[in-house]
């Protein structure tokens, strides 16, 4: 069944080609272009369009094996000066791109299934979860992306961690960074991991510890390596911390309430936003809080790793027991991807999906992991509509979150883990109807759409956070009172490989 499914999902895909596209789409035209036309040592210089290259140098090369494959289609493309250039047959290429490099996605999932997943009918429900999973399709291929690919590798990671096989996983890791380097969100979960269940449980600690160093430095330098000359350049082009605490929309984090409560008080206080006053007009950019203390990227920082300290904690203390000690790996892969979600420095909408695809992996563990990836697919979900803004696509994203939304409680339901969300869990997420209600028809009366255009993005972003805060304290209290892992395992100390 899970080749039928990816097939099936694949034709689907294909009927999305003609689809609106963003201005990522130039964006990933313009990467090629470059990489295929200039040496290395100006992919990181080039500023001929305005979507210069900032993401790391192994996502660079496979931009530049791509574009060799481009070029059979339209060598136009490929002209670093065709600026917002999109042929039909660049279209074509460009979306088939992205749909080929989900067979990395897919692999990735397959490994993962058939390692944490037992009997036919939960590896179906599971493999519909996973590949069908509407946030990854709106992102990759309607908005346009390349997020399955990286997706996949880190999924090949997770199940060979869950395999013990630990210096292949984290290669793959170690890669992975290296190809989108917002996936550092979710080492420290890897970095534990790996010491305390490799490293210590190991007859000879140093040299798994030296391994491990081998591969980081071994796969650093085949990455930064060609570009050691300007390599400040690259590392300037990787963290752009000017583009401020949040982005044009802001993603449904903490941030949100912070800007809400410095927006509140300053109209309280009759001062003036004037040029530095928080920005709500779209655009990407530093700005100051008028009332509450402005935010620094160290601030960000700190309240990151304070706030995933709990979990490192829990990780370091955990007794060894290969079912269990698996689960609490997966788990704090997602709530450090949560905690850096909520608390990053200029985090993305579109990075809710580092939360959501982990987090699905449990999904047919129990009840509670059933839970809460059914609330938190449909809060995430819904926070990427603003991406899909066109008129015409409102039927298309609205059908494919229901059905997805229904089909994962139908499958689930016929299992012994259906979803069982609370009275209070169901009042909130039926409140979503007002929102889109908000969205299509109320903010036309009187005149509200030209008064306060960007309101409905502003809605959308804080009623979506109030959902993954509260997923996140719940998941994240779930996590630490789970004895499950603290209990001393009968398990005699196998030999690690």
């Amino acid at each position: 069944m899970f080749w039928t499914i990816f097939s099936m999902l694949t034709c689907l895909k294909l009927l999305l080609i003609p689809s609106y596209r963003s201005t990522d789409f130039e964006v990933h035209r313009n990467w090629k272009a470059l990489t295929h036309s200039l040496p290395v040592s100006k992919w990181y210089f080039e500023d001929t369009s305005e979507w210069t290259l900032d993401y790391p140098p192994f996502f660079a090369y496979f931009e530049y094996g791509l574009s060799h494959l481009a070029q059979w289609f339209d060598a136009d493309m490929l002209n670093v000066n065709n600026l917002n250039y999109s042929s039909n047959m660049t279209i074509l290429f460009m979306r088939l791109s992205v749909i080929v490099s989900d067979i990395v996605y897919a692999i990735g999932v397959k490994s993962c299934i058939d390692v944490l997943t037992s009997g036919s009918l939960k590896k179906n429900v599971l493999t519909l979860v996973l590949l069908g999973n509407i946030g990854l399709f709106f992102v990759d291929h309607i908005h346009f992306q390349y997020n399955g690919i990286m997706f996949g590798i880190l999924l090949l990671s997770i199940s060979k961690m869950c395999q013990e096989k630990f210096v292949l996983s984290a290669f793959l890791f170690a890669v992975l960074l290296h190809m989108k380097h917002i996936f550092i969100y979710v080492s420290p979960a890897y970095i534990v991991y790996l010491l305390k269940f490799y490293c210590l449980r190991n007859a000879s600690p140093l040299v798994s510890l030296i391994k491990l160093g081998v591969i980081v430095i071994g796969v650093t330098v085949m990455s930064f390596g060609p570009f050691y000359n300007h390599l400040p350049q690259v590392i300037a082009r990787l963290f752009p911390f000017k583009r401020g605490l949040c982005h044009a929309y802001w993603a449904p984090n903490f941030w949100t309430f912070y800007n809400i409560l410095d927006k509140v008080g300053t109209k309280m206080l009759g001062r003036s936003t004037g040029s530095s006053g928080m920005n709500t007009g779209g655009l990407v950019q530093e700005f100051d809080h008028l009332v509450l203390p402005s935010i620094k990227p160290i601030t960000t920082f700190v309240l990151t790793f304070l706030a995933a300290l709990p979990c490192i904690y829990k990780l370091l203390v955990a007794k060894y027991d290969r079912q269990s000690t698996h689960r609490l790996f997966i788990k704090s892969i997602v709530i450090c991807a949560c905690t850096s979600f909520m608390f990053g420095w200029h985090v993305h909408e579109k990075a809710i999906l580092m939360v959501l695809i982990p987090l699905s992996l449990l999904s047919m563990t129990n009840k509670s992991g059933a839970t809460s990836t059914l609330f938190l697919s449909f809060v995430g979900s819904y926070s990427l509509f603003p991406l899909l803004f066109h008129p015409e696509l409102t039927t298309i994203k609205v059908f494919f979150l229901i059905s997805s939304i229904v089909t994962f409680y139908i499958t689930t339901a016929k299992s012994d883990v259906n979803a069982d969300l609370k009275f209070y869990e169901m009042g909130y997420l039926s409140g979503f109807a007002l929102v889109f209600w908000y969205e299509q028809h109320l903010q036309f009366i009187f005149g509200l759409d030209k008064l306060l255009p960007f309101l409905p993005l502003l809605i959308v972003s804080v009623y979506c956070s109030v959902g993954v805060m509260y997923f996140w304290l719940r998941y994240y209290y779930s996590f630490l009172v789970d004895v499950e892992c603290e209990k001393k395992s009968s398990t005699k100390k196998t030999k690690v490989k």
